[in-house]
């Protein structure tokens, strides 16, 4: 029998251990080479682990567990042969939908099976596997309706099935159950880090949040104008987000305070923007980092922010494209948000808070008109940072937006450029 011991390999230069967040497969079972076996937490991002050979494997640890980079964490016999039948890429079978699942009249009743307890503290007690979670949330269903038949006490696509099969009474999916159960949810390895690098912020920086508002009228008159166009051309669509990053690289290269950090006794100015962009995932906000964004066009913007984005929402985001920023852009306005204030993202020493756009009635050349503003807040860290540089950084990123013409031309009056003033 030939043996390949699979360890844990290096996420990052900075990362010493990771936790399995979930084993895609099961102990036992046939896998090919290349397959995803694992996802595992490190302290910044979600990664898969593939199989490194085809052949039967053996689980050594549980999920939940940390696990030191270079450790064990299964083993795979190279010298088994494939299962009779098993294809290299099985099919998804979609579970059904729960009013397509019309319970038998007379259900015959289940035959009794033997199974081995869930391990006592088990973290996979309870919890469905990636296929179970996605046919419980198509289809409304919570972990507490269903009991777990796999590998202690794992929630599988099989019990969903079943459970939707057997049909649920009323008050098992009306809202609230009535009852004054609790349970425990561990935090992932990444929320942890999160809630310890915030509560860190909070108590080593002089934070303070300065704010302003912006007619998004020109922005939104451009877009419409445009946006078609833009599309056709560049294959990609014309969003906020880019005309943001584009205003906020000419701002820092006007006041390069709030673009610098503290290291020590000294200050690290940057030459150069990297724009982290926070995006919302299914393991919570991560902020990747667009690198040198000083330099990009708004099309080259744009495709960078979905790049990046949709390897955050699939999960395959690496560490590196989330670490280096200097500055950071958050939109809490997709959520509905009208005013926040952001928290930093260390060790950077400014972040910039969008919210929603909401029609406001405000006087322009002493007439009362409505527009579509929208609220920013810059929060900054004050030891490094002025209030007349964080005010006036501030300004000027909502001169740029509510004058897009000036983000072509470094934040000038095109007129001024045209007269060499």
């Amino acid at each position: 029998m030939s043996v390949l011991e699979m360890k844990v390999p290096s996420p990052g230069e900075s990362i010493s251990e990771v936790e399995i967040a979930t084993w895609l497969v099961e102990d036992g079972d046939y896998v090919e080479k290349d397959q995803a076996i694992a996802e595992v937490d490190s302290d910044k991002a979600t990664l898969e682990l593939p199989a490194e050979a085809s052949g039967t494997i053996t689980l050594k640890a549980e999920e939940g567990d940390a696990v030191a980079v270079g450790a064990v964490v299964c083993l795979i016999d190279t010298s088994a042969a494939k299962p009779a039948g098993q294809v290299d890429s099985p099919a998804v079978v979609e579970a059904p939908k729960a009013a397509e699942v019309a319970p038998s009249p007379n259900p015959a009743p289940a035959a009794k099976e033997t199974k081995a307890a869930p391990k006592a503290g088990s973290y996979a007690a309870g919890h469905p596997s990636i296929s179970a979670k996605k046919a419980m949330d198509e289809n409304g269903i919570k972990a507490n309706q269903i009991d777990g038949t796999g590998k202690d006490g794992r929630i599988t696509k099989q019990d969903v099935v079943a459970a939707m099969a057997a049909g649920f009474s009323a008050n098992d999916t009306a809202g609230w159950g009535g009852t004054r159960d609790t349970e425990l949810k561990k935090m992932s390895m990444l929320r942890r880090k999160v809630a310890e690098r915030l509560v860190a912020v909070k108590n080593e920086t002089a934070m303070l949040t300065t704010f302003n508002e912006i007619d998004m009228k020109p922005i939104m008159d451009l877009r419409k104008k445009y946006k078609a166009l833009f599309a056709d051309h560049h294959e990609v669509n014309l969003g906020f987000m880019s005309f943001f990053t584009k205003a906020v690289t000419e701002a820092l290269n006007i006041y390069p305070a709030v673009n610098a950090q503290i290291s020590g006794k000294e200050m690290i100015m940057h030459n150069y923007a990297d724009i982290g962009i926070a995006v919302s995932s299914p393991k919570g906000l991560m902020v990747p980092v667009v690198r040198n964004a000083e330099q990009m066009t708004l099309a080259e913007i744009e495709k960078e922010i979905k790049r990046l984005a949709i390897r955050a929402r699939d999960g395959k985001i690496s560490p590196d494209e989330m670490t280096g920023g200097t500055f950071t852009i958050t939109n809490g306005g997709v959520f509905g948000s009208m005013l926040s204030t952001p928290i930093i993202n260390p060790p950077q020493s400014a972040i910039l808070g969008m919210h929603n756009i909401v029609e406001r009635a405000v006087v322009v050349d002493g007439e009362i008109v409505v527009r579509p503003i929208m609220y920013l807040a810059l929060s900054y860290d004050h030891r490094i940072i002025d209030g007349k540089e964080s005010v006036s950084f501030l300004v000027k990123v909502k001169e740029m937006l509510e004058n897009p013409e000036r983000m072509i031309f470094g934040g000038k009056d095109p007129i001024q450029v045209l007269l060499g003033l």
